[in-house]
């Protein structure tokens, strides 16, 4: 049969802020229908009876009390709603008549004493067997005035604040969080003046820290409660901008079970309260953000996310979706920089009789069909010296207590594409010359520019060079390619006077960037090697010794 389900006793009037149901569901006994919020809590509606919702017969926003019609409720059975308890209610309610007098006993206090004394602040009447501490909203020490709230409750069906009884400075918190509480407990002890403070806190506990607690309070207060803001505070603690969060005990509950904190979760419910779709995003968000950085990314963690800009305040914007080859690359150089601890090392390397020698090969180098750039005497360079100076071909174990020691030498060189960045691995250089170094590394690169290089032809590198020298500038901090230990960075050659014992003369000078982890490589042996690069660029018939 159908019954109508109306509003309990909410000790006031509270305004619908969530609907948990919809008309056709299948509800439990206790099951939450809505959520109502007075001023100074927020509450669930409970289901009386298990059946299907055939009406909803309010809306968000409205302001329901007790008795309002809430929803038609197809049940079986013959079995009265709780409702009917409302039976009870005039002996209930006179005597709550009869015990708000005694409040009154203001008259029969004792004269106020200039002296200070502590006083207990113990918990009112919760309505309920016990309430667990979820927020603690002042500290040892703060002077806190009467009505303001001290710590939040949450039961099973609400979340409330709990204000103070009188004015005075905490002395001691008695509580701490996630602590059970139930009516008399003592939480506090404060250091009160005057002779009024007993009074008040023996009325206390006849109302709950809610809607009723106001409704019910003397009129002298009525002057305090008009200089309120119109729109209450939501329930809940200072967040980092010092604002409250606003959410129920269901979604407060949800937040610790997935551990999340309140403060970081945007709100989209009515008078910015925090719902379950809040919380769920933002476990969606966060889990997102985890995936794009892969777990190398861990190192960074603790650093503070880059606020978000709604840029479009400011002008007209496009979105454009980077390509999953910026993706991945943006994520590995930002894993690689937040866990090398990165240290440059520059210098200029004399190139003069290099750049000679390259211009008497071109006719060799035209008859094997390749050009023969600075890049394959770069390339035979840093393999003859990762052979020289083992120490910068190796990788970290992941127990940060060895190093893993290379036998092989494979270089990768950067290659700028339409698409983003990519480096291609030539392997044994050491062992190739420089024609054959200069047609694999043309081979590769244009394999790059046209999305034809296999994954495998970007594996393995123990060192990495990145040149800008096609492009211009001077030097630059070029980012360690993790697991590698070192990158070399070049820029564009240029003539430049050079003191030779007597007078200046012309020389064509290369800057060289080496970047390098610290952890593997200290500042001596970087200082060696960019030092002992540019004597066998300056004479590449040393490496032949």
């Amino acid at each position: 049969m159908s019954e109508l389900i109306k509003v309990p006793d909410l000790g006031g009037e509270g305004e619908v802020i969530e609907i948990l149901i919809k008309e056709g569901d299948q509800v439990e006994a206790e099951q939450s229908l809505a959520v109502v919020e007075s001023d100074k809590a927020s509450m669930e509606i409970p289901s009386p009876k298990a059946g299907k919702v055939t009406s909803i017969k309010f809306k968000l926003g409205d302001s329901l009390k007790e008795g309002d019609p809430l929803i038609e409720l197809e049940v079986e059975g013959d079995a009265q709603p709780k409702q009917a308890d409302s039976n009870d209610k005039p002996a209930e309610t006179a005597s709550k008549a009869e015990q708000k007098p005694e409040p009154k006993a203001e008259d029969s206090k004792p004269a106020a004493s200039a002296s200070s004394r502590s006083e207990a602040v113990k918990v009112p009447d919760l309505g309920t067997d016990s309430a667990r501490v979820i927020e603690i909203l002042v500290s040892k020490g703060d002077q806190v005035d009467a009505d303001q709230s001290l710590l939040v409750l949450e039961s099973d069906k609400a979340s409330m604040e709990l204000p103070a009884p009188f004015s005075g400075v905490i002395e001691s918190i008695d509580i701490k969080l996630e602590q059970d509480v139930k009516t008399g407990d003592v939480i506090m002890h404060m250091q009160v003046k005057g002779g009024d403070s007993s009074a008040k806190q023996d009325a206390q506990p006849q109302a709950a820290p809610s809607a009723e607690a106001k409704s019910e309070a003397p009129a002298a207060n009525s002057s305090k409660a008009s200089e309120e803001p119109a729109s209450p505070p939501p329930v809940g603690g200072p967040s980092r901008e010092g604002a409250k969060v606003h959410a129920g005990p269901a979604v407060r509950m949800l937040a610790r079970e997935f551990g999340i904190d309140l403060t970081e979760v945007k709100p989209t419910g009515p008078r910015e309260r925090i719902l379950k779709e809040d919380v769920q995003k933002h476990v969606q968000a966060v889990m997102q953000q985890r995936k794009a950085a892969p777990a190398g990314a861990a190192g960074g963690s603790g650093i503070p996310p880059v606020p978000e800009v709604d840029f479009s305040r400011f002008g007209e914007i496009e979105t454009v979706d980077m390509t999953r080859l910026q993706q991945v690359g943006a994520s590995n150089l930002h894993r690689s920089w937040l866990n090398v601890p990165h240290v440059t090392q520059f210098d200029l390397a004399d190139i003069s009789a290099l750049e000679a020698f390259r211009k008497e090969q071109k006719a060799a180098a035209d008859k094997a069909g390749v050009k023969l750039t600075v890049l394959p005497f770069l390339l035979k360079a840093c393999a003859h010296l990762l052979r020289e100076q083992p120490n910068f071909n190796v990788s970290l174990a992941t127990n940060g207590k060895q190093l893993i020691q290379k036998q092989y030498v494979h270089i990768g060189f950067a290659v700028d594409t339409p698409d983003g960045l990519l480096v291609p691995v030539i392997r044994d250089v050491d062992k190739k010359s420089l024609l054959q170094l200069a047609a694999e590394a043309a081979e590769l690169a244009d394999k790059a520019r046209n999305k034809k290089l296999g994954a495998d032809a970007m594996q393995g590198a123990c060192f990495t060079i990145s040149s800008l020298g096609h492009i211009g500038g001077t030097y630059f901090t070029p980012i360690v390619n993790s697991p590698e230990v070192a990158i070399l960075g070049v820029s564009k050659a240029t003539m430049q006077p050079v003191w030779d014992g007597t007078s200046f003369q012309p020389q064509l000078m290369l800057p060289l960037s080496l970047s390098y982890d610290h952890r593997a490589i200290n500042g001596a042996a970087a200082a060696q090697f960019t030092r002992r690069l540019g004597e066998l660029l300056g004479d590449i018939r040393t490496m032949l010794l």
